[in-house]
């Protein structure tokens, strides 16, 4: 389970160096619940500074992690992912021109999910005596939900840091695309946005409200029958 987060631990720390990132996720849900799930992480718009960092050692007491480093997380991940119940067709990508990094795979259910990362979230919840969920999608009835329980020990955190890493998240977004197979009756999070077509449920907030728990990503969708 550690070598699994080794991937995004590394990533996250190329986000210090960044003044601007994306992480997109992606879920392409079928109307038995099965479906596909892609999360990229794009730092495109800060890889001129990131592809100087990266010939350094470190940075402001933060190691600069290798691109050999990246790739290896990358591939332990997807060993990882191999190893859980109704997850397949696991696929990564690597784009160190333009830094954008993705997984994807398909489920069988949206329970298959949060088995990834389930254990984790529970054993940090235990030690660190916080309350992040550990169910974080869920389908049942043509009802598709995304959960997310913010903790105070977030923002505790994120003001440990001193003032020029906070100022890393001040343009950084989490963007989450939800496709279905039938028309979406509505949706709960007023942020959200339904497709033209309503075939599809599109969401962006800024990192910083997340971080400080002015906005949240959770969200019930109630799709037609």
């Amino acid at each position: 389970m550690k070598r699994f987060f080794n991937f995004f631990i590394l990533i996250l720390s190329l986000t210090l160096f960044s003044s601007c990132f994306e992480i997109l996720e992606e879920i392409n849900l079928n109307a038995d619940g099965s479906g596909e799930m892609l999360v990229t992480f794009n730092l495109s718009k800060s890889k001129s500074k990131i592809a100087s960092i990266m010939l350094l050692d470190s940075v402001n007491g933060y190691k600069v992690p290798s691109k050999e480093d990246l790739g290896l997380a990358l591939k332990e991940a997807k060993n990882h992912l191999k190893t859980i119940e109704g997850i397949t067709n696991i696929n990564t990508t690597s784009d160190f021109d333009n830094y954008i990094f993705t997984i994807s795979c398909d489920f069988s259910s949206t329970a298959n999910l949060d088995a990834v990362f389930k254990d984790l979230i529970s054993k940090h919840n235990k030690k660190s005596k916080t309350k992040f969920n550990t169910t974080n999608f869920s389908y049942s009835t043509n009802s598709f939900k995304r959960s997310f329980s913010y903790d105070e020990s977030i923002r505790r955190n994120f003001y440990k840091l001193n003032s020029e890493d906070r100022k890393v998240f001040e343009d950084a977004n989490y963007t989450s695309i939800y496709r279905f197979e039938n028309d979406v009756e509505n949706v709960t999070n007023t942020n959200a946005k339904v497709s033209p077509n309503k075939k599809a449920v599109f969401l962006k907030v800024d990192v910083m409200s997340l971080i400080l728990g002015e906005k949240n990503i959770t969200n019930t969708i109630q799709l037609s029958k």
